[in-house]
């Protein structure tokens, strides 16, 4: 079973949180928890789409259908939790609010890596 997907969100969150930690204490309460929410308008989303993307499948047909259904809502989620955060939280920083957005999405890079790292070492070859 890949994990990579697991460890893309869990250091999606972990990246999110640090950052947020770092804002409170540089900036203050409303840029901390402004910054963790924007990291949970990604984490959550992601969250979603990841899971539906490892539950299994019968055939190519049924995951490319998982993952444009996925995505859709994925998008809508995320849609969702920045209309709430917007109407419901005050005082919120939006420059916090989408850094720790934009911090947290850039981390799904990183699966790329992961993903070839572990290939990588579980691959038969001799390593070219």
């Amino acid at each position: 079973m890949d994990l990579t997907i697991p460890r893309v969100l869990g250091w999606q969150f972990v990246i999110g949180a640090a950052l947020a930690a770092v804002l409170w204490g540089v900036y203050g309460n409303t840029a901390g928890y402004s910054a963790l929410l924007g990291s949970l308008a990604c984490v959550v989303p992601n969250a979603f789409l990841g899971l539906r993307l490892m539950a299994p499948r019968q055939d190519a047909k049924a995951l490319l259908r998982a993952a444009w259904i996925g995505e859709l809502i994925k998008l809508a989620l995320t849609v969702a939790i920045f209309t709430l955060v917007f109407t419901l939280v005050r005082p919120l920083s939006p420059a916090a609010l989408f850094a720790g957005f934009i911090v947290t999405q850039l981390m799904a890079f990183s699966g790329l890596r992961m993903h070839h790292d572990t290939e990588r070492k579980t691959s038969n070859s001799d390593g070219r």
